[in-house]
């Protein structure tokens, strides 16, 4: 290194051209502009102790930096109506599909093992992306344990793969809401970035229920590098179920992460029983030691009572949780829509079927292509099921 480049050096020169400028200053006007400009210079050298000083004189939140132990400080105020009980109304109605009498469900996958069960279904509605409704059953297993399981986000980043960084943002200590932001990876694509706002609540039966949604938050600017998940609605009730020690989680989930739906809907059928199961593992290894690890606050902490009015009874409506509610019988007009076929549908799917031989010709074995003709098999069982069925009718 040359001499005079290291800081050092910089930082004796600097000294030295500080008191020849105060000298010829001569203790006047000049002397205090010198000592103005010094004092400058300290501030700016500072100004990251002046920042954290102030931030914790006005309980603000910083974002860490690891991803892996951040902890926001406790706050009143600022994000109280991020998630209100209005939206644990949503949630209740929406955890009953037999709610939504316009709507039809569509089985998506049924397994089970000795330790879980899992079955999901997904309806399309008129504005909006998919709706998905799961019903996971957990053997040998506590409602509170699954709660705080589902709640770890750090102990999450352990076992869930997808799951590369994630920070908690806030934590409003009078109504329990709770800020974090989660980076997530998928195979091929840009990693998702989620800005979310969650709260729990407990009901008088001893269910659980916790509420999701998008927000924004000063501490997590939209960055380019990630695509920023901006419709996100999930939810969650956990309960006893009845006469056995086994614990159910009925979801309702809904987000639009700017992903194909098809190819998003066949991805999710062909590897979730796989999350299940790995999920399944990691629950049977968590213990009082994981919990929470990297913050001592959490909306757990906070937990809210449900308003008397959104009590409901936790009988056992689904409590078998191992098969999916039926599809319900589609009426004549139903039956009509779904034989008259638009063009453009006849026409795009001869193309996707085309992209499909292509592939098949082509010799590729990557995840796109498996995933196309896994597609365009899907879609072709689909129209002979159909077709036989006019010619029943």
């Amino acid at each position: 290194m040359a001499i005079g480049t290291g800081p050092g050096s910089w930082g004796a020169s600097s000294r030295r051209s500080a008191e020849e400028l105060w000298r010829s200053g001569g203790g006047g006007g000049g002397g205090w502009a010198t000592a103005a400009a010094l004092l400058l210079v300290l501030l700016w050298h500072c100004r990251r102790k002046l920042r954290l000083f102030f931030c914790f004189l006005f309980r603000c939140t910083l974002p860490s930096a690891s991803s892996s132990s951040a902890a926001a400080s406790p706050q009143i105020g600022g994000f109280s109506e991020a998630v209100s009980d209005d939206d644990l109304r949503f949630l209740i109605r929406n955890l009953d599909e037999s709610n939504s009498n316009e709507e039809r469900w569509e089985d998506v996958v049924q397994k089970r093992n000795s330790l879980v069960s899992y079955s999901a279904k997904c309806c399309r509605p008129k504005d909006g992306p998919l709706k998905y409704l799961s019903v996971t059953v957990f053997e040998n297993c506590s409602p509170e344990l699954l709660r705080d399981f589902y709640m770890d986000n750090f102990y999450r980043q352990q076992w869930d793969k997808t799951v590369t960084e994630h920070v908690q943002l806030h934590m409003d200590i009078n109504n329990g809401t709770e800020i974090g932001r989660t980076i997530k990876k998928f195979p091929l694509l840009t990693a998702r970035e989620y800005v979310l706002a969650w709260r729990l609540w407990e009901d008088s039966d001893g269910a659980f229920y916790c509420f999701t949604k998008e927000c924004q938050h000063p501490s997590a600017p939209q960055q380019r590098k990630y695509v920023r998940v901006k419709y996100f609605r999930s939810g969650w009730r956990i309960r006893k179920i009845p006469g056995r020690n086994a614990s159910e989680i009925r979801m309702f989930h809904q987000e639009d992460a700017g992903l194909n739906v098809e190819m998003a809907k066949l991805a999710f059928a062909k590897g979730i029983w796989s999350y299940v199961c790995k999920m399944d593992s990691a629950l049977r290894k968590y213990s009082s030691s994981h919990m929470q690890h990297g913050s001592s606050l959490s909306a757990v902490t906070f937990i809210q009572k449900v308003p008397r009015e959104l009590q409901t009874s936790s009988g056992p409506n689904s409590s078998s949780g191992a098969a999916a509610p039926s599809v319900r019988g589609e009426t004549i007009t139903e039956k009509k829509k779904l034989l008259r076929r638009p063009s453009k549908k006849a026409l795009a799917n001869g193309f996707l079927l085309l992209g499909g031989i292509i592939c098949l010709t082509r010799g590729h074995s990557s995840l796109g292509a498996k995933v196309a003709v896994g597609y365009v098999l899907t879609k072709l069982s689909k129209r002979g099921a159909s077709s036989s069925q006019r010619l029943r009718d």
